[in-house]
This record gives structure tokens, sequence and C-alpha cells, in this order.
């Protein structure tokens, strides 16, 4: 059976390649021996021009000066033409030496005084002189008795200034032609030399480029192309892709989401698309790790960093905002049940208490005991409900009262305390104060006199909240540092991050435009102070007396 082929490669065919490598390499190798052949072509198409007005030149300088020998003008005018005559043997001393053809001396009447061919002094020569009898100097390619040549012909001047003659000198034109095939071999070599480096050039670029595409064909990699923008834009995880400079390369749908950018971002530097932060360095790598947490508004991001060869990296992002909120409800929800197995153990001491009394028949004590016991409970309650009029606040407030006794931790609302019922973001707040409460209850569990005294008051439509707890405080040079993510000095709970509560409550408190900031109390402990601007509707916004309040069913929901 045959084998089946790669994906993406069908059967071999003669003709065109199909890989990237290959028909780069044959497309250089095309324009180069193209280049070559023009270059060469445009060298030797005015070469054979250039020599023939060469040999016209030589022969025009020859000419010019045997014309100017007085010996030959006298010559000529006081004796016959013959083959041993003076005016033949000048000639022929001039041709031996500048290796003309023929050097020819005539009359006004074109009669020869020389020639290379004895026979023909005293003939009439066979082209026509007359420019050069009219007193005209000539350059040309003709024919004549001794076939083809390169022709200079000067007119030939007497004493008076007056034509007597004219000079004509001829070079051979065999000779031009053998000049010019002698300068083809050369040219071609260098031509071919050229070649030579043009196409191991070439060949060498290629290989770059077989090496850089993976020797993918071009089918291969608009596929590739193809499905890496589906995959990109189709997973549900944020991808962003960095440069060696640190630019935005690539953003897909679901980082965009995340990030709150939008496609301009692509190509600019990523601290000028997100600003300075935890999550620009965590992009950036200054911050190295797996599974790293970041905060982008209000939403909790896991970041994963891969480098790339050419100094960029990948960064893959995964939304963790309803995950970190269900870890954060499951430790409540632990904590909630430590406490609801502690306060059943004092329930039944308690039973068993009444139960004693009633047997002993002491049953004045016994509704004394009951009466005591609730009364507590109901007062702790109606003291937070009178000053913290937002139900789900107070609902807050009244279930980590319990949770905080169960830890050994007095939890008390600070003198002026008061929230009238008109907070524009309830759940908003409640996850402000939850979060300060919960880390002030594990900073004073254990101290002596451990408390929390939490503080309420508004400034008009600002809501100012203040968390003071007995624990160890926090240290002056870690003011700043507490409220980015990942700060903690908590042991890692069942969800497995620390280091995003400060970090939330500085966020919320930011998108509200106020302020959150942590100072030392006096006494020892720590004091957070959390500003919220507008965080009250005006009081024209409160609803009709007997309308229903629209967070009671959420306070239910929240008891239950």
């Amino acid at each position: 059976m045959n084998a089946p082929l790669p994906p993406g490669r069908g059967p071999r065919r003669f003709g065109w390649p199909q890989r990237v490598f290959s028909q780069v390499l044959l497309m250089q190798l095309a324009i180069i021996t193209g280049v070559t052949i023009l270059v060469t072509g445009l060298f030797l198409a005015p070469l054979s021009e250039q020599l023939d007005d060469q040999a016209m030149r030589r022969a025009l300088a020859i000419a010019q000066s045997t014309a100017a020998d007085p010996d030959i003008v006298e010559n000529l005018s006081s004796t016959d033409p013959s083959d041993g005559g003076p005016v033949q043997s000048a000639a022929e001393r001039v041709r031996g030496a500048t290796g003309a053809e023929y050097v020819v001396v005539m009359n006004r009447r074109g009669v020869r005084w020389s020639h290379p061919d004895t026979d023909r002094i005293g003939a009439v020569v066979s082209t026509d002189p007359g420019e050069a009898l009219r007193g005209q100097e000539v350059m040309e390619i003709d024919s004549g008795t001794l076939g083809r040549s390169a022709r200079g012909k000067v007119p030939l001047f007497g004493p008076s200034g007056e034509v007597i003659g004219a000079v004509s000198v001829g070079i051979a034109y065999d000779s031009v032609r053998a000049r010019l095939l002698a300068a083809i071999p050369g040219l071609l070599a260098y031509a071919g030399g050229a070649l030579a480096v043009g196409a191991l050039a070439a060949y060498l670029i290629s290989r770059r480029l077989q090496r850089q595409t993976h020797d993918l064909a071009f089918s291969d990699i608009s596929a590739l192309l193809t499905e890496r923008e589906a995959m990109l834009h189709g997973i549900r995880e944020g991808v962003v892709a960095l440069d060696g400079a640190g630019r935005v390369r690539l953003l897909n749908d679901e980082a965009q989401r995340l990030l709150g950018l939008g496609p301009e971002a692509a190509g600019r530097p990523l601290e000028e698309v997100l600003g300075d932060g935890r999550t620009t360095d965590v992009l950036a790598g200054r911050v190295v790790g797996d599974d790293l947490l970041a905060v982008r508004g209000s939403r909790v991001l896991l970041a994963n960093r891969m480098p790339t060869d050419d100094g960029g990296a990948v960064v893959t992002l995964r939304d963790r905002t309803e995950l970190e909120h269900l870890g954060r409800e499951l430790d409540s929800t632990t904590g909630l049940i430590d406490a609801l197995r502690a306060q059943d153990h004092e329930h039944a001491n308690r039973l068993h208490t009444l139960l004693g009394l009633l047997e002993l028949e002491m049953h004045e004590d016994a509704m004394e005991f009951v009466t005591e016991v609730v009364g507590v409970h109901r007062a702790t309650a109606e003291q937070v409900t009178e000053k913290v009029q937002d139900p789900l606040l107070a609902a807050l407030l009244v279930g980590k009262t319990t949770v905080a006794a169960e830890r050994g931790v007095s939890l008390r609302l600070a003198p002026g305390t008061l929230l009238p019922d008109r907070v524009v973001d309830p759940r908003g707040l409640v996850t402000v104060v939850g979060n300060l409460v919960d880390n002030a209850t594990d900073a004073a569990a254990g101290s002596e006199g451990a408390r929390i005294e939490v503080g309420l008051r508004t400034e008009g439509r600002t809501v100012v909240l203040d968390v003071r707890d007995s624990g160890p405080g926090v240290p002056h040079d870690q003011h700043a540092s507490i409220f980015t993510e990942g700060w903690s000095t908590k042991d890692v709970p069942a969800h497995g991050k620390r280091g995003l509560g400060l970090a939330l409550v500085r966020r919320l408190a930011e998108r509200q435009g106020g302020s959150v900031t942590v100072s030392g109390a006096d006494g020892g402990g720590a004091v957070f102070t959390v500003v919220l601007p507008e965080a009250l509707a005006a009081p024209s916004a409160e609803p009709p007396a007997g309308a229903p309040h629209p967070t009671h069913p959420a306070t239910t929901g929240e008891q239950r």
C-alpha cells in the first residue's frame, strides 16, 4: 500500500515547485541571469561602434600626420608616380610604422602616387576622393581594392595653401572585428563570475528563507495563516504578542475584551496602551513566574508569558474573576462553617446549662439566663442596623461580628458611625468592607486584647470608611506595595492565590474616583481609610415611604 501524503501536500508533479525556498531561488536565478544578459548585451551593442570609431580616428590621425610632411607635398608636385619614387617610399615607411593597411597619396585628379600594390601606382583611386579634394576631412567605413576598411582622408595643401591632392589611410576592418571578438571572452568571463556570485548569494538567501519558513509551500503558509486567524479569534483566552522592542504586535478579540483595548493598540508600546502597573510588568516580563495574577479594571487575570526567538513574547490571559469570587466565597463559607460549628458547641453548652437549671427547679435563674443570652445577640444586631441603615452592609457586619468573636476578636462600630440607606453601589461597598474586615481579623487574631473597630461616616455624598485593628501593623516602607496584586503575608488558601483583596479594594475605590490609604494606629495596629466620593445617592433619589427597598431581595439572598 502507498503511504499517505502529508497534510497540505499533493502528489509530486513536474513543473513549477511548490516550496517557498525553491520558488524564491528560481526567481532570483532568473532575475540574476536576465540582468547579466541584459548588461552584457548593452555593453556589447555600443562596443562595435566604439571600435569602428577608434579605427576611423586612428586612420584619420595617420593621414593628417602624413599630409603634414613637407617632403611629400614637394615630391608630389615635382616627381612622377612610380613604384620607386620618393612619395611611395615615404608612404610605405608610414604604413610600416603605424600598421595601416594602406597609405595612398593622390593628386587632384585622383591618380595614385603610392599604394601597397605597386601595380596600382599611377592609376585612379577606386573610391570617390571628392570631399577630401574639396578641403574636407573624411572618416568612413568603406570597401575598396583591398577590401573593407576603416578610412581617413585629408586634403594635401600646397605651399600657397591650395589643395594639390589628398592622403587616404585605411585600417583593415578584419582587425577591428578581431578586437571585438577578442573582447567578448573576457566580458563573458566577467559576466559569468558575476552570475556565479549572484547565484551563490541567491542560494544562501533562499536557504535562510527555507530555515525560517520550515520548508513550507506557499499553500501551506496560506493555510497556516487562515488557521491562525481562526484559532486566535475563536479561543476564549486572550493572546497578546509583543515584538523585541516591547510593542504590541497582535491582540486577539478576547485580549481586547479583557484588557479594555481596541485594535488601534497594535504597533504601540505596551506602557503606552496599558500604563504603569503590575499588568504591564507581567506582560513585559519584569515579573516572572507561572500563572501570574494581575488586575485590570474589575477583572482578575491569570497570565503566562512565553518568550519568542526574535526577542519578543506571547502572553496568554485567562479571566479568573468569577473563579476568584468563588474562591473567596469558599473561604467565607469555610469561615462561617467553622463559626457555626463553634456556635453549635456553645449552643449545646447553653442548653445543658438551661436543662440543669430546670432539673434543679431553679426557674427564675433559668429565665434570667435565657433573657441574658438572647439580649446580647439582639443588642448587637440592633446596634448595627441602627447605625448602618443599608441592609446588605448591616447583614455583613452582623455576620462578621459573630465570626470575629469565634476567633477571639471583638468587632465593634466606631463612635459617630452613621450610614444612611442611600448607597449607590451596595455590593461594591460590601466587597470593600468585607475584604478589609477579613484582613483585620486575620491580623488581630491572637493578639492581646484583639479588637477591630469599623467606622462609617458621610461628608455630603462622600463615604469615609475606617477599619482599625490591634494587629502588628504594616511597616512604613510597605504602605504603597501592600495594595499591589500578589502582595500577602497569609498562607495560600484553598483556591490557590493570595494578594488580591487589597488590590481589589484599591481598584474599586479608584473606579469611583476615591482612594485607599494605610497608616499606623495609636497603640499599635493598622488603620485602613477608604474615601468614596459620590457613593451616596442624592436625598431626592430615595424611594417613597412604604416602597420595598431594591436591595432587600438581595439581602435575603445573602442571609440564606
